[in-house]
C-alpha cells in the first residue's frame, strides 16, 4: 500500500532533519543528493521546516565555480534545551545542552553519606536548575538521569536497592513533579552502554557487552541493535554472579562474594596495595582507577598486578560470553578507561583462553564520562521524536 502524500511528507521532513543532525548543515543540493529525492520535494520540505521554526539558513556556499551561491541550512538549535543528570552514591553531574547536543553549561556536585533526603534532594534540583540558568535555557524540554539501581522497564520507575541512598528515587520524583519538561530515568550501564555504542568503543556495534568498572561494577547488554532490561531491568546486574576466587557466595541482598567482590574499586585498591603500588585518585574518581592508570609504570609489581586484574575481569567476561556470543566486550567506566589498550588486550588474551567464542575485548573511550553522555543522547531522542513527528511538520 503506498503511503499517502501527507505520511511521504512527514517521512521526508524527518530524514531531511536527521542528516541535517548527523551531517551538520547543509544546502538543498546536498540533501538532494542524500535524500534521493527530486528538487521540488527538497524545496517544498524545506520550506515546511523552515516555517515549523526547526530549520534556518546559517550561511551560504563559497565556491562559485559552480553557479550561483546556494544558501546552506542548519537545525534550530536552541528551539529546545536538554539536561543530563548523572547521580552517583556521593555526588550529581549535570549537563545542559541545546538540540544538537551542544553544551552551554555543566557543574559536578558532591552529596555527603549524612545529608538527609529531602536536603539532598533539594540541593540536586536546585543545581539543575542553576546550570540550566547559567546555560541560558529558560525552559527544558527533556531530561535524562542515569542512576545505579534498577529501573523498571514497563514504567521507567527507579526501583529500591539496597545500599544506595533514598535521595536517589526522591530526585526522579521530585523532578517529574518540579520541572514542566519530560524527565527519563535509566540504569546508569545502560546509558554508558548506549553512549559507547553511538559515540565510542562499541561504536557500529549491533551486538555487545559492557562491563561498567567503577566504586561497583555492572553490564549492559546489547543484542542485535537492542538494549536487553530484562523482566525486572536486572540484566546485567553481574556483581551478583557467583565467580571463583572469593570467599563466599553473595545473597539477595549483598554481593559480596560474587564477581563485586574481585573487580569493584575496594577489591582492585586491595590488589593494589598487595603489591605495593601507590597512586592519588583524582576527584570524583573511584581510588582504583588512579592504581590502573598508574601500574603500567610500576615496573614487576605493576605488571603482575594488572595480570592478576585480567584474569579477574575475564571471568566475569567469560560469564557473559558463555551465555550471549557478543563477539565484543567493552571495559568501561574509569577503570576501564584507565586501563586502555593495554588492560583490555591482557583481558582478551586470558579470554582466549577461558572461552572457545572469539571475543573482542576493547577500552571504553569515553570513561566515567559515559553515562552523562548517554543520559543526553537520551534526552536529545526524546526531544526530536516529539519536535520532528508528523504533525508539526506537515501542511
Amino acid at each position: 500500500m503506498a503511503a499517502s502524500p501527507r505520511t511521504a511528507r512527514a517521512i521526508n521532513d524527518r530524514l531531511a532533519l536527521r542528516l541535517l543532525q548527523q551531517e551538520g548543515p547543509l544546502t538543498a543540493g546536498q540533501l538532494k543528493t542524500l535524500t534521493g529525492l527530486s528538487r521540488p520535494t527538497v524545496a517544498d520540505l524545506v520550506e515546511r521546516l523552515r516555517g515549523a521554526g526547526l530549520v534556518h539558513v546559517v550561511g551560504q556556499t563559497s565556491d562559485r565555480r559552480r553557479g550561483p551561491s546556494a544558501r546552506v541550512y542548519g537545525i534550530v538549535a536552541d528551539r529546545a534545551h536538554l539536561a543530563a543528570l548523572d547521580v552517583r552514591t556521593h555526588s550529581v553531574s549535570v549537563v545542559v545542552a541545546d538540540l544538537l547536543g551542544v553544551t552551554l553549561a555543566e557543574a559536578v556536585l558532591p552529596i555527603g553519606s549524612d545529608t538527609a533526603t529531602e536536603a539532598a534532594v533539594e540541593q540536586a534540583a536546585a543545581l539543575l536548575e542553576r546550570t540550566a540558568r547559567e546555560g541560558g535555557a529558560v525552559r527544558l524540554h527533556s531530561v535524562g538521569i542515569g542512576a545505579p539501581g534498577l529501573v523498571a522497564p514497563g514504567t521507567g520507575e527507579l526501583r529500591p536497592t539496597t545500599g544506595l541512598p533514598a535521595w536517589h528515587r526522591r530526585l526522579v520524583a521530585a523532578l517529574q513533579e518540579r520541572l514542566p519538561a519530560t524527565v527519563l530515568v535509566e540504569n546508569e550501564t545502560n546509558l554508558a552502554a548506549l553512549a559507547e555504542q553511538r559515540l565510542g568503543a562499541a561504536r557500529g556495534q549491533d551486538t555487545f557487552v559492557l562491563l561498567w568498572l567503577g566504586h561497583g561494577v555492572g553490564a549492559a547488554v546489547v543484542l542485535d541493535g537492542r538494549l536487553r532490561r530484562g523482566i525486572s531491568g536486572g540484566a546485567g546486574e553481574i556483581g551478583f554472579l557467583p565467580v571463583p576466587g572469593t570467599s563466599r557466595l553473595p545473597s539477595a541482598t549483598d554481593c559480596d562474594g560474587g564477581f563485586h567482590s574481585l573487580a569493584s574499586s575496594a577489591a582492585i585498591c586491595e590488589l593494589a596495595e598487595r603489591y605495593g603500588l601507590s597512586a592519588t585518585p583524582a576527584p570524583q574518581e573511584p581510588p582504583a582507577a588512579a592504581y590502573v592508570r598508574a601500574a603500567p609504570d610500576a615496573g614487576e609489581a605493576g605488571a603482575a598486578f594488572l595480570d592478576i586484574l585480567a584474569d579477574r575481569l575475564a571471568v566475569g567476561a567469560a560469564a557473559a560470553t558463555a551465555l550471549l556470543d557478543p563477539g565484543r566486550v567493552v571495559l568501561s567506566g574509569e577503570i576501564g578507561h584507565a586501563g586502555g589498550d593495554g588492560l583490555a588486550a591482557r583481558v582478551e588474551r586470558r579470554l582466549a583462553v577461558l572461552s572457545p567464542l572469539r571475543t573482542e575485548v576493547r577500552a571504553s573511550s569515553l570513561g566515567g564520562a559515559a553515562v552523562l553522555r548517554g543520559a543526553l543522547l537520551t534526552a536529545r531522542d526524546a526531544a526530536q521524536d516529539e519536535l520532528f513527528a508528523p504533525a508539526p511538520l506537515t501542511l
